[in-house]
């Protein structure tokens, strides 16, 4: 197939700094799915996705991102190949996929041509729309058409993102609104025997968890936790530090200043009745105490640069989530969430405390968390649509 003036125009002005390396183990043997996110904010769908194919169908899977994602068990972490025909060509050689899935709308021309050349089906969910890599920009004749051409299904999150794309030349055949796909299960175990006991220890009292908190945020959660406290005396705070280190100190700091019960899970106390403040220290149990408390404030929040924790691990766990206004890199996160009225943002300790004393009434928490949970939990038939397209892809290749 001859190359598009604007693709040559393109590959001529590429950079010549050198990419980033990275090593790339052997390839697995039988069928192989490379998926592609643009962003770590974006990679959570296609993480999902990764999960399916290799639980549900055995397929090994490729999954490329320039941030730097925590290993999964079964998906195979790579930064993307700079796009580049050298490099493009070395990447596809290597792996050898038998068809491709693309997040969000970044196109990489060099990469498309040369899967295109070699017949891989090629997929884009989750579309908002068509962009080039930024360090691209220019005028390319012709480019954003041909490199849209090369995909057989353009699923748009909305009718805004439809049109962005059929303007920018995909064809109008290919382009669907399917709506966003499921996120990687942002759900926490726990151990089910430790949970039931520490219910039983707290059925009969009102909890909320402080989940990552810097030592910068303790004077404002333990504030509202007392301001709460006026209108539930038996009130209990489970807080978890940001710095585990931090929780002997700050229990040390609580005994000798303040009037406050308080216990520590590391000196292996438990939240008995007369505990105010139970603190715990080990980021292995953040499942346990979403599960336990209806109430989630997210450290980091409030003056710090976002939450330390992912938003969604409270979601869901059906915790209700009270958060400040630093959304760090979980932005996009808090928009969906706030979108469906699932969240309650607050602005000062004073804002914190009048906030948790409102959901201190078990409907208005519930209402929160069912909102967040729903918004957790979108997505799945988009997922298996998705899931469905890949299959008889890999059934009808050789």
């Amino acid at each position: 197939m001859p190359v598009p003036l604007g693709l040559t125009l393109y590959n001529l002005g590429q950079r010549r700094e050198p990419g980033r390396e990275t090593a790339r183990p052997a390839r697995p043997a039988g069928r192989l799915v490379w998926l592609h996110a643009p962003s770590a904010g974006s990679s959570s769908a296609l993480l999902a996705l990764a999960h399916r194919l290799v639980e549900d169908d055995g397929v090994a899977v490729v999954l490329t991102c320039p941030a730097d994602l925590a290993p999964r068990d079964g998906v195979i972490l790579q930064a993307p190949p700079r796009d580049t025909p050298s490099e493009a060509q070395a990447f596809l050689d290597h792996w050898r996929p038998e068809a491709a899935v693309f997040a969000e709308g970044e196109l990489r021309p060099a990469l498309l041509h040369e899967a295109a050349e070699r017949k891989i089906a090629m997929l884009l969910v989750n579309g908002r729309a068509p962009t080039f890599l930024r360090e691209r920009d220019g005028w390319y004749p012709g480019l954003m058409r041909s490199a849209l051409s090369r995909f057989q299904h353009i699923g748009a999150l909305d009718e805004t993102a439809a049109r962005a794309f059929r303007k920018a030349g995909a064809a109008l055949s290919a382009v669907a609104v399917t709506g966003r796909m499921e996120d990687e299960s942002a759900a926490l175990p726990c151990l089910e025997a430790e949970r039931s006991a520490l219910a039983r220890l707290l059925a009969a009292r009102p909890v909320w968890f402080a989940a990552g908190v810097p030592e910068g945020e303790e004077t404002a959660v333990l504030t509202a936790h007392r301001m709460a406290q006026q209108h539930s005396h038996r009130l209990a705070l489970i807080l978890m530090p940001a710095d585990p280190a931090r929780s002997a100190p700050l229990a040390a700091e609580l005994e000798a200043k303040d009037d406050w019960a308080v216990a520590q899970r590391a000196l292996d106390a438990e939240p008995e009745p007369e505990i105010d403040v139970f603190l715990v220290d080990n980021p292995a149990e953040y499942g346990l105490w979403y599960r336990l408390a209806p109430i989630t404030f997210l450290g980091g929040s409030l003056t710090g640069k976002g939450p330390t924790r992912n938003p969604m691990e409270a979601a869901a766990l059906g915790s209700a989530i009270l958060h400040g206004p630093r959304t760090g890199d979980h932005g996009p996160i808090f928009g969906r969430l706030g979108a469906a009225r699932a969240t309650r943002a607050v602005a000062s300790a004073i804002d914190l405390g009048e906030a948790l004393g409102d959901l201190l009434a078990p409907d208005r928490a519930a209402r929160l968390a069912q909102s967040a949970w729903a918004v957790a939990s979108d997505g799945a038939e988009v997922t298996e649509q998705v899931l469905n397209r890949l299959r008889a892809i890999l059934d009808d290749a050789p």
